[in-house]
């Protein structure tokens, strides 16, 4: 597949689309194993990341299952309906970002009660980052450094489902963001909020870090 089919969505939309056609005609069948991370990576034209992001739509549409160890087979030849990435490519900033508000909510207070020391180190780094990058003036990675300080506490969350839609949402979510910030100002602004989100979630202080957790989404 040409790379030049791959430009209005991103790239793992686009391959996860590509499969999911090639699964509903019948190309790939139920119960058929996909072609290898590296074999797809050759096909498209992408990364890694980018195919392991598709997949993860795919898996998460109800398209194929995912077997640890074994690989990824077609669980479905009609999916589970219309695919999250369609509604969130259509629907307006506010509308992705009210999910988002509420998703993000629900994130920390569970990370709250179900982090591990390993989450804590990853979310310390994921801030610093964020910090020195601001502090630097280097937009898209302190952008990049916010997005994975969510997704990281999403995945503290101990929740498949959240971390799942976290990381289908912040796909767009960085669209968006490069979109609506300029420069760093607003990232430096909320560095402490952040950082008091994770003391809170060290703490396993769950109402106090949901709460910190909308303080953060509402001057965003």
């Amino acid at each position: 597949m040409n790379n030049a089919v791959l430009k209005r969505q991103s790239l793992a939309e686009s391959v996860a689309e590509s499969l999911q056609s090639e699964i509903a005609s019948g190309t790939f069948k139920v119960g058929e194993q996909l072609p290898t991370e590296p074999d797809l990576m050759q096909r498209f034209g992408v990364g890694r990341s980018s195919v392991r992001e598709a997949i993860r739509i795919l898996a998460h549409n109800g398209w194929v299952k995912v077997q640890q160890g074994l690989g990824t087979f077609v669980a479905s030849q009609h999916g589970a309906g219309k695919p999250l990435t369609q509604y969130l490519e259509k629907a307006s900033f506010d509308e992705v970002d009210e999910v988002r508000l509420v998703l993000e909510i629900k994130i920390a207070e569970r990370a709250a009660a179900h982090r591990t020391a390993k989450d804590i180190a990853r979310m310390k780094q994921c801030l610093k980052k964020r910090l020195e990058y601001a502090e630097a003036g280097k937009l898209e990675a302190c952008m990049q450094a916010d997005i994975d300080f969510h997704s990281a506490l999403a995945e503290a969350s101990r929740n498949g489902i959240m971390i799942d839609l976290y990381k289908t949402i912040a796909v767009h979510l960085k669209k968006a963001f490069q979109e609506r910030h300029k420069d760093v100002s607003s990232f430096l602004d909320s560095q402490e909020r952040h950082e008091q989100l994770l003391q809170y979630i060290t703490e396993q202080n769950a109402p106090k870090a949901a709460l910190t957790a909308t303080r953060i989404n509402q001057r965003r």
